[in-house]
């Protein structure tokens, strides 16, 4: 019985061990990312699975949200993607030619705490814009599965909207887990299909108009019964154009693939390359931004025109799928069943596209923030939970694809806004009517921004969950990861490397005396600490080693750059760091490294209150130095026979 049981045990730690193995797999290695690059047109089609695929619900919104006034307020849209979203991402890729975006043009143009907290907010809506993305997408496949005639036979719990919904959620997950990479290829002939397929339905719901110009007429009257003039249409549309942002989406998608746009072929030198990445990156943008521009007011009009106002109320035929539902009527129920099948292809891919952008977005940003990265490397662990996030999302919202049109409205109007804001603080010392420009389209979105989440609030809701979750999270794991040692490489100029070198050939020793920059005299303290341990000068040569804060609400130092000065005959190191402790330690390494000598380095007390010193520490770079530098050793070095001295007194 004992040895049975023994065996049970046995077995069951070895299957907790390969499923630990499985969901942490590849969260050690350091793999060097590439990137397989393509023509810019066929990266178009990339971002395009993201942003075409709008056309399967924006009508439908454009209606719910404007009613007849649909194809004017559509123009409004038209206008402002063209005339505002589409110069602002023109600046921001030549600003993020890697495609790091908006968010890390603010980073550079807002350095401190200040910088680091606006940049977590934003990561706060831009997660609401993937998880979004992600539970609307489906939401609208599911409404083309359960609206399609074909299927009308199936029994009703197996095209309820939530359960089809969370089913499409949870394959697309289960991909991921099982390992998906995006392919430009397949993204070229989804999107080609779907993009084909609508200019058939479109044109052939455009000659339906033409043959009954009466219909025009009808929409014409009506307008003017509801709205007393063309101004007062113009207008409406201005207040309701917040409403139809859903359309702005895509275009932070369009720099962020940068890196995938190849250059052109003549191409040599590395600022050739990025010039002309940059320019196809442009070229990437104003077409795909003009294709949808087309298509939208097309689909406005045909859509406004032509189907019954009831079609387009939740559980109507034409809710969230309003091309699909011109396709089944005028082309028959096999066209607009393929048409459907493409519809849900696209928006599947939406969905993929958004979640690779998630697990991008959290180890671009995060770690540098001082989030713990041992499980923001590891893929699975980051699926499954936003896959949680999205089935929460989707019960929250019923699978509702006007419900949560709100929602994805604040995540892509927040994220446009900031690279207005970005462009902005980049030309303003530039050509002042550039400036003025871009100051009134920051205004414009500024406005359509807060219009959306006074009207729809749920989308700030969701935001403020991502917002409160990155910056606790990241927080405490800065808080836990503050005694690692942060920093890349340390190299030492001339005249430190001679400083040293003439230290170990004098004494056979290393000795350091930690000083505040503009703090005691170099004599005053050198004597104090001498004093202190009784040292004298045939035992002990110092070397003055200053620290100066650099920008602290930054985790990681890639490289420290350490100098050494002459000062009235004494010799001083000095270097600059986000966190002086984490300095001092890597250079003490560093120097056994590359002597082969243990340094000894001496201290001083810090008077004051410790528990406000580790606060100091963790958030401000500086704090009980001593202690802290020895327990950062500690962490690296378990040996204590190889671990620097601290001396403190």
């Amino acid at each position: 019985m004992t040895s049975t049981l023994l065996v049970s045990e046995h077995h069951a730690a070895s299957t907790r061990n390969k499923l630990r193995r499985w969901l942490f797999q590849g969260m050690s290695e350091n793999r060097q990312e590439t990137h397989h690059q393509a023509s810019w047109w066929k990266v178009m089609c990339l971002t395009g699975v993201d942003y075409f695929s709008t056309l399967g619900y924006q009508p439908g919104i454009a209606f719910i949200a404007a009613g007849l006034l649909s194809p004017i307020a559509t123009l409004v849209l038209v206008i402002v993607t063209l005339a505002g979203a589409l110069p602002i991402y023109r600046m921001v890729a030549k600003a993020s030619p890697h495609g790091q975006g908006s968010i890390a043009m603010l980073e550079r143009l807002l350095p401190g705490w200040f910088g680091k907290a606006l940049v977590l907010t934003l990561l706060g809506f831009a997660a609401t814009d993937f998880i979004i993305t992600i539970t609307l997408s489906a939401a609208d496949a599911t409404a083309h599965i359960v609206e399609n005639p074909m299927l009308k036979a199936f029994p009703p719990w197996m095209l309820d909207r939530i359960g089809v919904t969370t089913l499409l959620i949870a394959l697309l997950g289960g991909i991921f887990l099982l390992g998906f990479r995006e392919a430009i290829g397949v993204s070229v002939a989804v999107v080609a299909v779907y993009l084909i397929l609508n200019t058939v339905v479109l044109s052939e719901s455009l000659q339906h108009l033409l043959r009954n110009p009466q219909l025009f007429t009808q929409w014409h009257d009506k307008l003017f019964q509801q709205h007393s003039s063309p101004w007062m249409m113009l207008g409406v549309s201005l207040i309701l154009f917040p409403k139809l942002a859903l359309g702005l989406s895509g275009f932070e998608t369009g720099v962020a693939v940068m890196p995938l746009v190849k250059s052109d072929n003549n191409a040599s030198e590395n600022e050739q390359i990025i010039e002309g990445r940059v320019r196809n990156t442009r070229k990437l943008l104003l077409t795909a931004a003009l294709i949808m521009s087309a298509f939208l007011l097309v689909s406005s009009l045909t859509t406004t025109l032509l189907i019954p106002d009831k079609a387009f109320l939740d559980g109507g035929e034409a809710n969230g799928r309003a091309i699909s539902y011109l396709a089944h009527l005028y082309l028959g129920h096999t066209f607009g069943s393929f048409y459907d099948i493409s519809s849900i292809l696209i928006l599947w891919f939406a969905g993929a596209s958004a979640m690779a952008g998630l697990l991008n977005l959290v180890p671009r940003y995060l770690p540098r923030f001082g989030m713990a990265p041992e499980w923001a490397k590891a893929v699975r662990p980051l699926v499954l939970f936003f896959t949680a996030v999205a089935f929460a999302v989707t019960i929250i919202f019923r699978a509702d694809v006007d419900a949560q049109a709100g929602a994805y409205a604040t995540g892509v109007l927040v994220l446009i806004t900031s690279a207005a804001f970005a462009v902005l603080l980049s030309v303003r010392h530039q050509h002042k009517w550039q400036a003025r420009a871009f100051f009134l389209i920051t205004l414009v979105f500024i406005y359509t921004s807060i219009m959306n989440m006074i009207e729809r609030p749920e989308g700030l809701h969701i935001a403020s969950f991502f917002i409160g979750a990155i910056l606790i999270v990241s927080f405490i794991s800065r808080a836990i990861r503050s005694v690692e040692l942060r920093i890349g490489e340390v190299a030492l100029d001339t005249t430190a490397r001679q400083f040293i070198e003439q230290s170990v050939r004098k004494t056979g020793g290393i000795t350091l005396l930690a000083h505040r920059p503009n703090g005691l005299g170099y004599g005053v303290k050198e004597s104090e600490t001498r004093e202190i341990h009784k040292l004298t000068h045939e035992e002990a040569e110092f070397i003055f080693l200053e620290v100066e804060l650099s920008d602290t609400s930054d985790f990681v130092g890639d490289r420290l750059m350490v100098r050494g000065e002459e000062v009235d005959g004494i010799r001083v190191l000095r270097c600059s760091s986000p966190a002086i402790p984490n300095a001092i330690a890597a250079l003490l390494l560093h120097l056994r490294d590359q002597t082969g000598v243990l340094p000894h380095a001496y201290f001083g007390w810090t008077e004051g209150n410790p528990l406000r010193y580790v606060f100091k520490f963790v958030f401000l770079g500086e704090g009980e130095t001593a202690p802290l530098t020895r327990e950062i050793l500690r962490q690296i070095e378990r040996d204590p026979s190889r671990r620097p001295r601290i001396l403190v007194g």
